[in-house]
């Protein structure tokens, strides 16, 4: 295969997920400012998993992308002594309890247990789009010939930011509101070369408006001991705002001699940010497009905004149930369940501003 035909496409995903669930109420009790905000009402969201800890349950960010990792490897058709490549993408790079790691990287430490040690690795931050990032890094190795095969993981404690946010929060219109829509996660991806476009990545595009960097930053907190997080809500949902991705779409399609509606996708998956956000992402992109959005696909209300890992751990889920229902892999349904692909369509929109396109169809993807 020559380097101009040579292609990826998602081998195997994994995740983990803590057994801690936090709902609403739970919350509630611990934000006295919240006053009669429904949480619910305004993002969707009914709960979030939150990480235990206790440095002993092994969920800090290390621990739980390890997890994911080990989970998409169960699943992969390649062992850890087969990655090319390892990137890690978290935003929270906290291991050993509490401690924020710079260095050594985390994608190295991690390379290093699982047992890839002739990897090369490296760390990526993008934000929410972290994991995106790292698989287009991964997408253009593997086209230019340079790896056959990498994994891209991401581990987040992302309820830090709404700890902090629970002791500081004012009342509703306070920029850490966002906060409280946080989850705790980790997922990987494995990536190999595609032999044929019924399992294969077909194009992934990002672009970056940094004119918008300023809507939504996390940095250490002025007024205790914390991170936290600080989001202009009105203007990061803005209708101007939310058309950067379709124009950009439009234009990368049209330069290809396509249109979305060329595209046929079956399935959308957006930042997962509230089911409100989604709704309204979705709504501009027709008005943009000029035709409907495919079936929308989505895990925020039952495990909120879990970041960089929002995207893929949506994907995970539908791809289970999907075969569940199809059989859970046993009897007639097996071989339909194995072999009937799909086309994905992922949309990014992290801060920064951070916005594209992943087009991929999978087909069996291990999950």
């Amino acid at each position: 295969m020559s380097t101009t035909e040579r292609r990826s496409r998602i081998e195997a995903l994994g995740a983990f997920l803590p057994a801690g669930r936090e709902t609403n109420d739970e919350l509630r009790a611990k934000v006295p400012n919240l006053g009669d905000a429904d949480v619910r009402r305004i993002t969707g969201i009914a709960e979030r998993r939150v990480h235990d800890p206790d440095p002993a349950a092994g969920e800090d960010s290390f621990g739980m992308a390890l997890a994911a990792a080990r989970d998409c490897l169960a699943v992969s058709r390649h062992r850890a002594a087969d990655l090319d490549v390892v990137i890690s993408a978290s935003i929270t790079r906290v291991k050993d309890g509490s401690r924020f790691h710079f260095e050594p990287s985390f994608a190295g430490m991690l390379a290093k247990e699982l047992g890839a040690r002739p990897a090369v690795s490296f760390d990526v931050s993008n934000a929410c789009a972290g994991m995106m990032t790292g698989v287009w890094l991964l997408d253009r190795m593997i086209r230019s010939g340079a790896v056959r095969t990498g994994m891209v993981v991401s581990g987040e404690q992302a309820t830090r930011v709404a700890c902090t946010a629970a002791r500081e929060l004012r009342d509703s219109y306070d920029p850490q509101f966002a906060s409280l829509s946080v989850g705790d996660s980790a997922a990987a991806v494995v990536l190999d070369e595609s032999t044929g476009p019924a399992d294969r990545i077909h194009y992934i595009e990002l672009m970056t408006c940094a004119e918008y960097s300023h809507l939504c930053m996390g940095m250490p907190s002025d007024r205790s001991q914390g991170i936290g997080l600080y989001t202009d809500n009105k203007k990061m949902h803005d209708r101007e705002r939310l058309k950067l991705w379709p124009r950009f779409h439009e234009d990368f399609l049209a330069k290809n001699g396509r249109s979305f509606e060329d595209e046929e996708f079956d399935h959308i998956i957006q930042h997962q940010v509230g089911t409100r956000f989604i709704e309204y992402a979705n709504r501009t992109a027709e008005a943009e497009f000029g035709t409907p959005m495919p079936p929308s696909l989505q895990t925020v209300e039952q495990y909120g905004n879990t970041a960089t890992t929002s995207h893929f751990l949506t994907l995970r889920d539908h791809l289970r149930r999907t075969r569940a229902a199809a059989g859970d892999g046993t009897g007639p349904d097996r071989d339909r369940a194995a072999t009937a692909g799909a086309k994905y369509l992922l949309v990014p929109a992290a801060s920064g501003l951070v916005t594209g396109a992943l087009s991929a169809t999978v087909t069996h993807a291990g999950a």
